[in-house]
């Protein structure tokens, strides 16, 4: 079993290499800053979806909560 650290360094690692670094720090600041429900979230996610394709789902989900007012 790997760490927390390792887990993060991995993560963005593969983030990075999909997204980009800006882009990859931008959607990690997003999951942060929002009220966000991730065991939620991850039931809509069809584990065959792109990197590009699960970032935009979760903007559009934090787009619809932000509307919603949570």
């Amino acid at each position: 079993m790997i760490n927390d650290t390792e887990i993060k360094e991995k993560g963005f690692q593969i983030l990075a290499q999909h997204l980009g670094d800006v882009e990859a720090e931008r959607f990690i600041a997003l999951i942060q800053r929002e009220s966000f429900d991730y065991t939620k979230w991850r039931q809509g996610i069809d584990e065959e979806l792109s990197i590009e394709e699960i970032s935009r789902k979760a903007m559009d989900l934090r787009n619809k909560n932000t509307e919603k007012g949570y």
